[in-house]
């Protein structure tokens, strides 16, 4: 195959827009998504993910539809849809499945279908590549062929955006892997990664993660050791920065589609294999611990039921993003121990916020006032910027100002308020 005659994006979230609108500049791309709502939004030029400009979005050549039977026409599908963890913390690969089952009624002989979605090693070949052969009738590695290339998207990250990552490839025969490499490669320039096979990608994705998530859970674990002691972490950081080969990780809570997640995937299919990933867990359980001990540091602060502010919902900075947010542990935690806590954001999206959380986000933060503490949860640019007199409004004389991120440890603060951070 020279070029593909339509490539179906499946799944227009964080992952697929950005890689529709991209693949639309060398080749026919049509972007598929169950969500009505989602397609017409991107249909009139808007992205709620605000990963996408606008300008640049209405101007794409891709085509957005949530009919299925668009997809007949494509002849290369990518698959971009959700792989998160169920309440028991096992992989939910409920929506691969779907999307597998729904790309093999069209599936034509001589089609390809790839996965960028992070999953354990052999999911494309074992899940996704039955999937489609039911649905079709037709014999994967023989009708038509199975590829794998692991997203590298990271929500707000205008610096990695994809046409500047290396792009990790590998398909079920060789041509397969020429395929993805130009289709790709027309995109990152060239910048293409041949892996030795679908399952070592699928492995070098999920380990990418899981590396980031222990490394953090250490740091995590030594703040909470520091603070015991009465040692900022964040002023140990900078000092141990100084040497060259030091790891820039800070503390903080670990949310979001992957880091707070794919770990688990890893951990499923050790065990799978019997094997006890014990510092794959350990870090796990450190970080998902992270927002309950920063709600009883903060309780223990304020001695008795108070009025709080939290400051930011979404699972990072300056971005919308609400999934898998840790901030929900912290607002759980005061909630339990019987304080009132209001919630502000000011880039999460109202009725996703109800809707996911059941969390009623306040408005206009200039009209919020005479808190007993204050909570800086996400280090959005808005809250990073506060000043004494922000403070001095929000927070009632004697009140506590909590600092999770390390936003404030340099703004000055009134001197009837208090301090405390991780």
């Amino acid at each position: 195959m020279d070029s593909p005659k339509l490539i179906a994006v499946v799944g227009l979230g964080y992952v697929g827009l950005p890689l529709a609108v991209a693949l639309a500049r060398h080749f026919p791309v049509l972007g598929y998504d169950l969500a009505a709502r989602r397609v017409d939004e991107l249909k009139r030029g808007y992205d709620r993910t605000n990963e996408i400009a606008d300008a640049a979005l209405k101007g794409t050549a891709a085509r957005f539809s949530s009919a299925a039977a668009d997809l007949a026409a494509a002849d290369v599908y990518i698959v971009t849809v959700p792989t998160p963890v169920d309440e028991r913390n096992l992989p939910d690969l409920g929506a691969v499945r779907a999307a597998s089952a729904g790309i093999g009624r069209y599936l034509k002989k001589g089609d390809t279908v790839v996965l960028e979605s992070t999953v354990y090693p052999g999911v494309t070949e074992e899940v996704c590549g039955p999937e489609l052969e039911r649905a079709s009738g037709l014999a994967a590695g023989r009708d038509f062929f199975l590829g794998y290339s692991p997203e590298r998207i990271n929500p707000g990250d205008k610096q990695h955006t994809l046409e500047r990552v290396t792009k990790v490839v590998a398909g079920q025969t060789p041509e397969t892997t020429e395929l993805l490499k130009r289709v790709y490669g027309a995109v990152t320039g060239g910048n293409v990664f041949v892996a030795r096979d679908i399952r070592t990608a699928e492995a070098a994705k999920v380990i990418e993660n899981a590396q980031r998530d222990i490394n953090i859970a250490f740091i995590n674990e030594v703040a909470q050791i520091f603070n015991k002691m009465g040692i900022s972490v964040h002023d140990v950081l900078d000092a141990a920065r100084t040497k060259w080969n030091f790891l820039p990780f800070v503390p903080g809570l670990v949310g979001g589609h992957c880091i707070g997640v794919d770990p688990y995937y890893l951990a499923y299919k050790a065990q799978a294999f019997g094997h006890n990933p014990e510092v794959i867990l350990a870090g796990r359980r450190m970080n998902d611990g992270m927002g309950g001990y920063i709600a009883a540091c903060i309780d223990e602060a304020l001695g008795k039921p108070s009025s709080v502010l939290a400051l930011g919902l979404t699972f990072k900075e300056n971005i919308p993003d609400l999934r898998n947010s840790k901030v929900v542990d912290i607002i759980g935690g005061l909630t339990q121990r019987g304080h009132k806590v209001t919630v502000h954001d000011a880039f999460a999206d109202v009725e996703e916020a109800e809707a996911e959380y059941g969390i009623a986000l306040a408005g206009d933060l200039a009209k919020l006032q005479g808190f007993d503490a204050l909570v800086g949860a996400v280090a959005h640019a808005p809250y990073a910027a506060l000043v004494a007199a922000d403070f001095a409004r929000l927070v009632r004389p004697g009140g506590l100002v909590a600092d999770v991120k390390g936003m404030w440890r340099k703004a000055a603060l009134p001197e009837n308020l208090r301090r405390w951070q991780i």
